[in-house]
């Protein structure tokens, strides 16, 4: 018997190195290209070298980008060409949402759209913008025959807004290992002893205005890795608060080797998204044993199975801070929590077979 063809939609492609999607179709076609043959779309522009095949996988590239506002013409150039061949559709994500009506009337393929979060809440969208992403989920919701949500908050929303099940399918951390700090790196980027830490892409909704807000009326070391030139925000909190001699402010670190090094070392992971659903970032941290403090919201409560710390503002946090100063077996127990939590929810091998029971 024939394995199914499964043509993956809106990732920047394979090999991974962008984002989440990415990372789980490294998994998934890691572990299920024996029972299925993977076709990956992939972005011209982000790969100098350009394979047909990877891991067992063909790739198709096209000359756009896959985010921003191309990400719209990119999943539906994409989508129309699998139809000459895939059984099955999984789309990450929204963008192109509008063509799947079509696709469920006129054709007999099957269609899995994974919504990701409720992109048309984030901040960095204008009015436009979200509008046009809310309608894209709607229709996504609607005309998908299999809906996955990554995210207990999400599956709740879908079910209110639309009546629809969804299937909950997060993501997987344990292709992140513990590494040790080398003197190099140490020197480097001038790395203090201890420090808590947080890498993220600097915009509002990651509230790095309020961390740093906290940590500045502390003597705890903090090292935040991100973008911090893209934007205003980023700029003004980097003038503001560049002199601290508690807070290091490094930018985007594209070695993956190095910022491992950076994160698994830390005493303490703080997390401030307070848009989406499951982060990546924050299964990663969990699975390599890190102590969590984590932006209240119930998309972190459900990821952390409400056994994080957690805040809602800088005296929170401050709170938390000098909590964790009077008894530090705090970390000890939570970070034990955060591990076990992770090998229940969020290996790759159970993600895999979640999608496979979808795909098949």
């Amino acid at each position: 018997m024939k394995n199914k063809k499964v043509a993956v939609i809106g990732t920047v492609g394979l090999p991974a190195k962008y984002g989440g999607f990415e990372t789980l179709v490294e998994h998934l076609v890691k572990n299920l290209n024996k029972n299925f043959d993977f076709t990956v779309y992939c972005s011209s522009i982000s790969y100098k070298n350009k394979p047909r095949t990877y891991n067992k996988v063909r790739l198709v590239y096209l000359p756009l980008s896959a985010n921003g506002k191309s990400s719209i013409p990119y999943d539906i150039l994409s989508i129309i060409h699998s139809l000459f061949y895939a059984d099955v559709i999984l789309v990450l994500g929204v963008s192109g949402a509008f063509i799947l009506p079509f696709i469920k009337i006129f054709t007999g393929k099957k269609i899995i759209t994974n919504i990701d979060g409720l992109e048309w809440k984030r901040d960095k969208w204008g009015n436009l913008a979200k509008k046009y992403l809310k309608l894209q989920e709607k229709i996504a919701v609607n005309f998908s025959h299999n809906v996955v949500v990554d995210n207990k908050g999400i599956q709740k929303h879908v079910e209110k807004v639309y009546n629809k099940k969804s299937s909950l399918i997060a993501y997987g951390g344990d292709h992140v290992f513990k590494k040790q700090l080398q003197n190099h790196t140490i020197k480097m980027f001038n790395i203090p002893k201890e420090y808590a830490f947080k890498v993220c892409r600097i915009e509002p909704e990651n509230n790095i205005h309020v961390v740093l807000k906290a940590f500045a009326q502390t003597n705890f070391n903090l090292i935040i890795v991100g973008n911090w030139n893209n934007n205003e925000y980023g700029k003004t909190l980097k003038m503001k608060y560049k002199n601290y001699n508690n807070v290091f402010l490094l930018d985007p670190i594209y070695d993956q080797i190095k910022l491992n090094e950076l994160r698994s070392n830390c005493y303490l992971y703080i997390h401030g998204h307070s848009a989406g659903g499951t982060n990546p970032s924050l299964v990663e941290a969990m699975s390599l044993e890190l102590p969590i403090l984590a932006f209240d919201v119930s998309y972190n409560r459900y990821t952390t199975q409400q056994e994080a710390l957690y805040f809602k503002n800088e005296i929170e946090l401050v709170n938390n801070l000098n909590l964790i100063q009077r008894d530090n077996t705090i970390l000890k127990i939570n970070s034990a929590k955060m591990k076990a939590i992770s090998l229940k929810y969020y290996t790759w091998k159970l993600i895999s077979e979640r999608y496979k029971t979808l795909l098949d």
